[in-house]
């Protein structure tokens, strides 16, 4: 459980750095992490992005394509749905780039 909190705490804090420059590079975005919620406001709506200790996942809700879980797998957020990675969305929704390369301490 230590490794899961570390390799999702080090993925919401990639995605805090990446959500706050676009915030930087435009008025019409808003970014805010708190208590482990990150909450990204855009054109497209408001996104919120989760731990769920008990899953060991992060979920993501999108007001475009909906809730979205996560499970982390090789140095990816990757969907057990439909085999989706979370920062392919983040890229095609909102236009951010993320990696989460360093982060591998958990086996899925």
């Amino acid at each position: 459980m230590h490794e899961y909190h570390n390799v999702a705490d080090g993925s919401l804090e990639i995605l805090y750095r990446a959500f706050e420059e676009l915030t930087g590079d435009r008025d019409d975005v808003d970014v805010e992490f708190n208590s482990g919620v990150l909450t990204f406001v855009h054109p497209n709506g408001t996104y919120v992005i989760n731990k769920q200790p008990f899953n060991r996942q992060i979920w993501l809700s999108s007001p475009v394509s909906g809730p979205k879980r996560y499970d982390w797998n090789c140095n990816d957020w990757v969907s057990a749905r439909d085999g989706s990675r979370m920062k392919d969305l983040l890229g095609k929704e909102v236009g951010i780039k993320v990696g989460f390369v360093g982060l591998d301490l958990m086996k899925s």
